[in-house]
């Protein structure tokens, strides 16, 4: 979990950085209607964040089997409405939930990475599985954002 650790703390030091490269406009603009725009991934970054949360803290203490709850992605981040909000406001709540998420992983007891879940059709993963795919996650989103071309 170091990795992971350290990999998420990269992101919540060097992504404000990478947004201070563009301005609101550039970080505004959607490629397409029904694309997101740059502070739209950073929102659901965020979505990704508190629903990864509330998982990483149950499938330690659920008794059965923890099954993930999906989340309407698309309907996160338009009811949230991220693209009227200034993109210091997303960096600022994506810092403090990514801190969170260290505190937690930092303080999961080694044998309860072991600890499954069913992420559907009866698929069983770990919580370590979990965690790491969560960073994969982000980074994929990070990728985006720093890799478009608008």
């Amino acid at each position: 979990m170091k990795t992971v650790v350290e990999r998420i703390n990269h992101w919540i030091n060097v992504l404000p950085k990478e947004f201070k490269l563009m301005s609101e406009e550039e970080a505004s603009n959607r490629p397409l209607p029904n694309k997101w725009s740059k502070k739209e991934i950073l929102g659901h970054l965020c979505d990704s964040t508190i629903n990864n949360m509330e998982r990483f803290i149950k499938i330690q203490y659920e008794e059965e089997v923890y099954v993930i709850q999906t989340y309407n992605q698309e309907q996160w981040v338009t009811l949230q409405n991220y693209q009227a909000l200034p993109v210091n406001e997303i960096i600022d709540l994506f810092q403090a939930l990514n801190k969170q998420i260290v505190h937690i992983v930092n303080n999961i007891p080694d044998e309860k990475l072991m600890n499954l879940c069913d992420i559907g059709d009866n698929e069983l993963k770990t919580l370590k599985w979990l965690i790491q795919d969560y960073v994969d996650h982000m980074e994929h989103h990070i990728n985006q954002i720093k890799n478009r071309d608008e």
